[in-house]
């Protein structure tokens, strides 16, 4: 909520619900109620003795072996049998039209990966912006990253607003699905940038199992992670697991500490053997004490470079961000006798966060006689959000061949509000910023008043199939009818109403087994972008319509156990608005926009994920684009258009096979933006391109018991990310060691 972004948000007054069970309240209840649900047999054994029925428990189809290939867990594998993210169809990788990822429950324990962002930071063709320590900006192929996905399904995602999305932990979830380029079928509403879709664990274990993990690291962070699985009667059919994890420690920049608490809870229960109930919840608090509000100056007054400490700190000693992010779930799968599928889900989820901060603007003074322009801020947001979801899918026959076929709908609503509490000291300035240590007063708050809200309706309804016109061709047809309704105000800007019906989003791929082994593709898909800005005549320009062409080839290998892929593709944005700088007439200085043809990255990339060979797992990928405006401008220039991601574990062979070793590199070529310098000129600031050494080793003590060490950054390279305000720079990680032990049972 930097300042500028604010003013850029459509944001009511909170109203608040009574106050909610503790999440492990709210455990014990789930589980209570799974054993009430068991302790039936008694009288149901009753009822069956009367009526002559007998239920063999062996009959019920184990949940683990009806989930389909795309689960991870205990896999040791560093890719994935199939995903879902691109269509609502279950396909292979291989088989997939589209750029695909997938970070495995393997490759997040051996890079110690804890957060959403960690996976951004690892994975193929996607990189971060961070404005400060709380916000970031997710970007893939020259475009922002709009949402994030949970099971399929979108959750808007307004960045300036941090609920602490970019720290959502990894300990709920199986596995993280990343597909490049446009996602319009399923993903509705965007930039035609990728899609994070972040899958769920499930309780599928009839046997009790789990692990304990302790974890030690630089700047005195200490983590644990408990995850227990386990059935719930003698059959098997209702099954419960438990996942939780605490995070705390400082960090390289002064004062400022993280502490992140997280549970997860589920159940899965087998109705019938064709029917599954599966329900949970989960809950993250994060805690971050004297986080940065925008980031260091690149300037002296006197137009001199800064050059600060990995460690300086722009934040105050009393200021704080703290968030919650609650979900309740609960879906039924059913197959019928035709081996079609049926899956419907409901999620509700509850954002909030609360913060005091202080943002620090314009240069440096090496004097201290110019004073660096401070303002205080304090914000209090909750978002709720409710997702409805129906999917059917299964065989078709036709034409004396069989094809599949799914359809579905998915309805959302979100009602984001935001409060302030005004400010009304602390405008003083810092003097000198070299010598701050933080130590700023707090400010005189005034009350909480309203600052804005935003409602969102977001309504889809898909259907796709993929036609097996011959053995080796395959093509696969979507569309998605979109409807999007948002109404907003907020203190600094007029209310805005945007309403679009029936958008049409079609999909269309075509894939082409070329060997056993090799597969060539092409595909066209597509994403739309509602926007508030209006024409010289006061009417709102029609949506962003982006636009995704790519072509490639795709091989398996090992029965599936290694991918790979090579890629050519294209990106355009249409519709895009752009200000004439001409004022509209009879408004209060909104400036009129018209649409222009906007932007188009084009770019390769190539990637390979899985096993080269036995205890050798390997994930790197390179991509390469250039994006660039109607005019032939670079654009989006803070976002990296040459990645490079590759890490590698080996299991050693023979009386070393208790020990694995691992590493990788991470490279980016240079990025840069323009900003007034102190003497009123635009000047370039610029990180140069830079590589991250990562490595890792971990040795088995016993069956159950392992001991783990990651080293991330280890040639200690000083970098930094660029926030345009001010030309305002925040550094990252300088190197950093963590030690764990796991064990399991």
């Amino acid at each position: 909520m930097h300042p500028q972004f604010s003013r850029q948000q459509n944001t009511t007054t909170i109203t608040r619900s009574p106050t909610a069970l503790r999440p492990l309240a709210l455990a014990v209840h789930m589980l209570a109620a799974g054993i009430a649900f068991v302790a039936l047999p008694s009288q149901a054994q009753q009822s069956e003795a009367e009526n002559g029925i007998t239920l063999d428990p062996t009959s019920i189809t184990d949940t683990a072996s009806r989930e389909d290939s795309t689960v991870t867990e205990d896999t040791q594998s560093y890719t994935s049998g199939a995903a879902r993210t691109a269509t609502p169809l279950s396909m292979s990788l291989r088989e997939t039209p589209q750029s695909v990822s997938v970070v495995t429950q393997q490759r997040m324990e051996d890079q110690d990966m804890q957060t959403i962002l960690d996976v951004v930071n690892n994975t193929t063709g996607v990189s971060v912006n961070r404005y400060e320590t709380s916000r970031a900006q997710f970007n893939a192929r020259g475009f922002q990253i709009n949402a994030l996905m949970v099971d399929g399904v979108p959750t808007i995602w307004e960045q300036p607003w941090s609920s602490g999305e970019i720290f959502n932990s990894l300990a709920m979830f199986d596995r993280v699905e990343v597909v490049r380029g446009a996602n319009g079928l399923m993903a509705g509403v965007g930039d035609p940038s990728a899609s994070l879709n972040m899958v769920r664990k499930r309780a599928s274990s009839r046997e009790l199992k789990g692990s304990v993990e302790l974890s030690a690291g630089t700047w005195d962070t200490y983590g644990t992670l408990g995850d227990v699985s386990m059935a719930l009667n003698e059959a098997g059919t209702v099954r419960a697991r438990l996942v939780g994890e605490y995070n705390e420690g400082d960090s390289w920049i002064d004062l400022h500490a993280n502490q992140r608490e997280t549970l997860y809870g589920t159940m899965d229960i087998d109705l019938t053997p064709d029917t599954t109930l599966w329900f949970g919840l989960s809950r993250q608090e994060n805690k971050s004490d004297s986080p940065m509000w925008g980031g260091l100056p690149v300037w002296y007054t006197d137009g001199g470079r800064t050059n600060w400490s990995r460690s300086k700190t722009t934040s105050a000693d009393w200021s704080k961000w703290d968030s919650t992010h609650e979900t309740y779930f609960v879906n039924l799968d059913h197959t019928f006798a035709n081996d079609w599928q049926a899956n419907l889900s409901y999620t509700r989820g509850e954002r909030n966060a609360d913060s005091y901060l202080l943002y620090v603007f314009t240069y440096a003074d090496r004097t201290g006689s110019v004073p660096m322009l401070t303002s205080p801020g304090s914000y209090k947001t909750k978002t709720v959000q409710d997702d409805y979801s129906l999917r059917f899918n299964g065989p078709l026959a036709l034409f004396g061949r069989e094809h599949e076929l799914a359809f579905g709908y998915i309805y959302s609503e979100q009602e984001f509000d935001a409060d302030t509490r005004p400010a009304l000291t602390g405008f003083e300035g810092i003097p000198s910023l070299d010598a701050y240590k933080g130590h700023f007063p707090e400010p005189v708050w005034g009350q909480r008043i309203t600052y804005g809200y935003g409602d969102v309706e977001q309504k889809g309804l898909y259907g796709a199939t993929r036609l097996n016109l011959t053995d080796d061709l395959k093509v696969i047809i979507g569309v998605r009818d979109s409807s999007y309704e948002k109404t907003s105000d907020d203190i600094y800007s007029s209310p805005s109403h945007i309403d679009v019906d029936h958008e049409l989003t079609p999909y269309a791929g075509v894939i082409y087994d070329l060997t056993e082994n090799l597969s060539a593709y092409a595909s066209y898909t597509e994403i739309f972008l509602p926007q508030s800005v209006r024409d010289i005549n006061g009417k709102q320009l029609d949506p962003i319509v982006g636009e995704s062409y790519e072509a490639g080839l795709k091989a398996e290998f090992f029965d599936g156990r290694l991918n790979a892929s090579a890629a050519i593709f294209q990106i355009k944005q249409d519709n895009l608005g752009q200000s004439t700088g001409v004022l509209i007439p009879g408004t209060m200085g909104e400036l009129a926009y018209e649409a222009t043809e906007g932007a188009t990255s084009k770019g390769f990339e190539l990637e390979i994920s899985g096993e080269l060979a036995p205890g050798w797992n390997v994930a790197a990928g390179y991509t390469q684009f250039d994006a660039e405006d109607a005019d032939g401008k670079d654009v989006n220039t803070l976002y990296p258009t040459k990645l490079l991601r590759t890490f590698t574990t080996y299991r050693l062979p023979g009386v070393l096979n208790k020990l694995t070793i691992g590493g990788g590199v991470n490279w980016q070529d240079s990025i840069h933006t323009y900003a007034t310098n102190p003497a009123g000129n635009l000047e370039k600031i610029e990180q140069d391109s830079y590589a991250l050494v990562n490595l890792m080793a971990r040795y088995d003590i016993s069956e159950n018991l392992s001991a783990q060490l990651n080293a991330n950054n280890v040639t200690d390279e000083k970098y930094f990310d660029i926030f345009d305000a001010y030309g305002a720079m925040t550094y990252d990680a300088p190197r950093s060691f963590t030690a764990s032990a796991k064990y399991r049972f």
